[in-house]
């Protein structure tokens, strides 16, 4: 057997673009390296707080984005993705900047899901910020016109403390605002058939969530799944 190089590193297919912040990454964020039963990279866009990403379009952050995506590329990621959904924006400037595949954000699984789902139902969006969360945000990511959005802003504890990147996070009251929001959702939307969780921060409450709703629930965990899957298959 002879192997060949190229890389710097090995193994780790799945790119991430981290932000950065200092709040708490418990199992199951995307943040959180043993959340993924894969190998992982991870690379740190400098500056790119979440306040600036989610409230303030990641103004100025482009170039920043791109050249860690660069850098991801030469490591030897086959693949780079983005620890927030609003990212979602530059989706087309990093897929056009680098030469592998790019999956920007969660979001992009909606149309997907509601191809998936029974007649008369859709899927819908459960975001950390409704109020931030554009037009061009969701045609970015090709999510359908019209399609439900709830959030967990107004909750006592999961919106506050990401977005405010506090050093402590109370994990039972953030799991109570993203069941409650989701609940409100499935009231007052009866033709909810899934949800998408749009905050790469939501994954560790995303099975509290399917329980209490009894509907399926995608995120961006069950995205980059099926994204490794493809660029580095099972041997069988």
């Amino acid at each position: 057997m002879i192997a060949t190089g190229g890389k710097s590193i090995y193994g780790a297919s799945v790119g991430i673009l981290m932000l950065d912040a200092r709040f708490p990454r418990i199992p199951g964020d995307m943040g959180n390296a043993l959340t993924w039963p894969f190998p992982v990279h991870y690379r740190i866009v400098r500056n790119a707080s979440p306040d600036l990403v989610v409230r303030r379009r990641a103004e100025g952050l482009l170039d920043a984005f791109v050249d860690a995506a660069r850098g991801l590329v030469e490591d030897g990621v086959d693949g780079i993705t983005t620890n927030c959904g609003f990212l979602s924006l530059f989706q087309k400037e990093l897929s056009e900047a680098v030469p592998v595949p790019v999956v920007t954000s969660s979001l992009m699984q909606v149309e997907m899901v509601n191809r998936l789902l029974p007649t008369g139902k859709r899927a819908g969006v459960l975001t950390i910020s409704a109020s931030t969360l554009t037009t061009e945000h969701l045609r970015s990511a090709l999510v359908p016109d019209g399609t439900p959005i709830g959030s967990t802003e107004g909750g006592q504890e999961f919106t506050r403390a990401i977005l405010g990147n506090e050093l402590v996070l109370d994990i039972e009251k953030a799991r109570a605002d993203n069941v409650e929001a989701a609940l409100a959702m499935k009231q007052n939307h009866p033709e909810l058939g899934a949800l998408v969780l749009e905050c790469t921060n939501m994954c560790p409450y995303a099975a509290d969530i399917q329980k209490a709703t009894d509907l399926p629930v995608y995120s961006i965990v069950s995205l980059v799944s099926w994204f490794q899957a493809g660029l580095r298959p099972p041997e069988f």
